[in-house]
């Protein structure tokens, strides 16, 4: 591939708590904040706790998931008296971080999560797969993968840019760290290392291009959201089954035709029916209210090309 000349990296947001039950993106904030770490070589260095009022009631959130509300429209929404907190706090961070589409806006944007599912260390794209996060997150991939026994993998969800509602969109660049499983309102130091770990090498990549540095292209393979499947529901709504064992803390294991995926709770095995992909976020607490048992995705290989700094 021909060599990609793409704008400096000038300064990077690194965000924990979105959601406050997940507690490793919170105390490595603090922990930066308390190192005051602001440089990363002549990249400038932003740390956020993103939703305080969540952290402190240890909660997911107060009124609606922030991490939903970061769409064009909620973020151009009058405030008003009725106005949820997490939209009031959304349009602070666009404030501080971007305007999200804005040449203002950070240059990179890193927001730290953790699942009860069993995901190992998650490189979340949504939605700007673009030559400089295919490369970060190759390097992450290839390092971690090498250095470490925790399984590190690449996640694309293909949401159009015009829906993207998550926090990393606002910035020029993001991506999401998602690490698990871990329980809400617990922390656990491999986990906590893991996380710590894979931010190293994303300052170091980040360093390196700043200076100068050129990368080669290369690819990325990464488990690309196909969608979502439901536990079996009675005509109330209610869920009438659980994840089999056989499914359970198989994240990313090949669900084939036939495969169990559902117990009733009279005892009865569902199983699957469909193509082979492979499911994630199995039994991920937060997405019960979601309805929500799991997600299948198909892998695929995402190339990018060589990319150097273009100047100023």
């Amino acid at each position: 591939m021909e060599r990609t000349s793409v704008p400096p990296i000038h300064n990077v947001a690194i965000c924990g708590g979105t959601h406050g039950n997940e507690l490793t993106g919170v105390y490595i904030v603090r922990e930066m904040q308390k190192q005051k770490m602001e440089k990363a070589g002549s990249v400038s260095v932003t740390t956020v706790e993103t939703n305080p009022r969540a952290v402190a009631a240890g909660r997911r959130y107060t009124e609606m998931d922030l991490n939903r509300c970061f769409t064009d429209v909620l973020l151009s929404s009058p405030i008003t008296e009725s106005t949820p907190y997490e939209v009031r706090r959304a349009q602070e961070l666009n404030a501080q971080l971007g305007p999200k589409g804005s040449a203002e806006a950070v240059d990179l944007l890193i927001d730290l999560h953790n699942t009860t599912s069993n995901m190992g260390l998650c490189l979340i794209l949504r939605p700007n797969r673009n030559e400089v996060i295919l490369s970060v997150i190759h390097k992450i991939l290839y390092f971690k993968n090498n250095l470490s026994s925790v399984p590190v993998r690449a996640i694309q969800l293909d949401i159009p840019s015009s829906k993207a509602y998550s926090l990393e969109s606002v910035g020029k660049h993001g991506f999401a760290i998602e690490v698990g499983p871990q329980p809400n309102g617990v922390l656990r130091a491999d986990i906590f290392n893991v996380v710590k770990e894979a931010l190293d090498l994303t300052l170091q990549w980040l360093q390196k291009f700043s200076s100068g540095h050129s990368f080669e292209g290369g690819t990325v393979e990464a488990y690309t959201f196909v969608k979502s499947v439901d536990y079996p529901r009675d005509s109330a709504g209610k869920a009438t089954a659980v994840i089999h064992q056989n499914l359970q803390d198989n994240d990313f294991k090949l669900l084939r035709s036939g495969d169990p995926i559902f117990q009733t709770f009279s005892g009865d095995i569902l199983k699957y029916e469909g193509e082979d992909l492979y499911p994630f976020f199995v039994n991920e607490c937060a997405y019960y209210e979601k309805k929500i048992a799991f997600h299948l995705a198909q892998r695929k290989t995402y190339s990018f090309p060589p990319i150097s700094v273009k100047n100023d």
